[in-house]
């Protein structure tokens, strides 16, 4: 049974602003919910000045939109891979309903999904859902993107074959676009030193985005592993850090360095005398230290330094580094956590400036005795 949306909003006097509730209903709650808020609504008291609400019928689309989502949360998928998977979908049903008039599952064909491909890339970015204050609206989407878009689509298409919702799988033969996505060029050890010189160290909020920055550039992990670090994840003697809260849900060990242990042991004195807390890196008021917040940190030094700077640009100079000082492939793909060593080629890519280092170390000629 397809179900209908009912949406309350309430005004709220005190903050100036309009509170907004949505709620999936089946058609018979549906019934009995509009027939109440008729009756309290229909008179002008102060109930009907202070709430509204109005009704709207889910496409079928939208509806297995929302019976895929509830599949995975029950599978336990992280909640950026849901809203990841929520926010491709919604733009797509969107598109095929403004544009191709689609609104069931059944009717989508490998032709649409191909033509949707082709529209984003003729359209660019954020032409249907558009943020404020972004500079880069209208221009090109990646090839990377646009790749992870249909992949969304991909594993969206396939749950509903294998839940026998379509007699044919659109996506079946549909393939990525050719082209890899392209790394920003290697950070180097003087754009290292200015970056981490820009902290204030002498200051609690300084002094930990200093430690989550060097954190990352010794172990290599994500920016959401690393603030979900506790210390009781920290084992100091052997030089290892349990990470918990991973992409793909499973534990992973990451090993650090002398220096890093050092500064640690620092860092959690330091915390110590401040709060009890068991968050490796919280706010000066003991929550979780967000990583929209930490971005913004790098933005404004990156915008300072003249460098773009961003948590996984951190992360790619870990891996690049590794790479050029000796570590092999497979290793690093554990390191990071990788579920592929075809996840990890993508750090294969380095500019030229290393290139030419890494020949100048290992040219056969340099090592000749030759006139």
């Amino acid at each position: 049974m397809t179900p209908s949306v009912f949406g309350v909003f309430i005004k709220d006097e005190k903050y100036q602003q309009t509170i907004f509730y949505k709620l999936k209903l089946t058609k018979k709650a549906y019934k009995l919910v509009y027939m109440i808020s008729t009756y309290f609504l229909s008179a002008n008291t102060p109930i009907q000045q202070k709430w509204g609400c109005f009704f709207l019928r889910s496409t079928q689309f939208e509806a297995s939109i929302e019976e895929f989502m509830l599949y995975c949360s029950s599978k336990n998928l992280s909640k950026k891979t849901i809203k990841s998977y929520e926010q491709t979908l919604n733009l797509f049903a969107l598109y095929l309903k403004e544009e191709n008039q689609i609104e069931r599952i059944e009717d989508v064909k490998k032709t649409h999904i191909r033509l949707y491909v082709k529209y984003l890339q003729d359209r660019g970015k954020y032409k249907v859902n558009t943020p404020y204050n972004r500079t880069d609206k209208g221009k090109d989407i990646s090839v990377n993107t646009i790749n992870n878009y249909v992949r969304n689509i991909k594993v969206f298409f396939n749950w509903l074959s294998e839940e026998d919702e379509l007699n044919k799988n659109p996506v079946e033969k549909i393939k990525l676009l050719k082209g890899t996505e392209r790394l920003k060029p290697l950070l180097t050890e003087q754009e290292i030193i200015s970056i981490l010189s820009c902290f204030d160290k002498t200051k609690f909020n300084g002094y930990r985005n200093y430690m989550i920055t060097i954190l990352i550039l010794d172990t290599g992990c994500r920016i959401t592993e690393c603030l979900s670090i506790k210390d009781d994840d920290i084992n100091l003697q052997n030089k290892t850090i349990v990470l918990r809260n991973t992409k793909n849900k499973k534990e992973r060990l990451v090993f650090f360095s002398t220096k890093l242990k050092n500064n640690l042991q620092r860092w959690m004195r330091y915390k110590d005398r401040y709060m009890n807390n068991d968050l490796l890196f919280p706010t000066n008021r003991g929550t979780l230290f967000s990583i929209c917040n930490y971005e913004k940190v790098l933005n404004r030094i990156g915008k300072k330094l003249g460098v773009e700077l961003f948590p996984h640009r951190l992360r790619a100079s870990f891996a690049q580094y590794y790479l050029l000082n000796g570590g092999d492939l497979i290793t690093l793909g554990r390191i990071l956590g990788h579920s592929s060593p075809e996840v990890t080629k993508i750090y294969l890519q380095l500019d030229d400036q290393s290139i030419q280092k890494q020949h100048i170390k290992f040219s056969p000629l340099n090592g000749m005795d030759l006139d």
